[in-house]
């Protein structure tokens, strides 16, 4: 999946309710669980964390 121009994968885990994420933003592999039953609120919450990543990243280069 792409977020912002940012490639992220995530995969259910063998509990359930568990997701498993992972995005590179650079060098950077940022990597990650999430507790939700539902699949599209797993992928919503790997866009904040990629959008909160692109913020902090633009505020160290201003």
């Amino acid at each position: 999946m792409n977020h912002r121009g940012v490639e992220f994968t995530i995969a259910k885990t063998a509990i359930p309710g568990i997701w498993q994420w992972k995005f590179r933003i650079g060098d950077q592999i940022k990597t990650g669980k999430t507790e939700t039953r539902i699949d599209l609120l797993a992928i919503r919450r790997v866009q904040l964390r990629i959008d909160r990543e692109l913020k902090a990243i633009g505020r160290k280069t201003a």
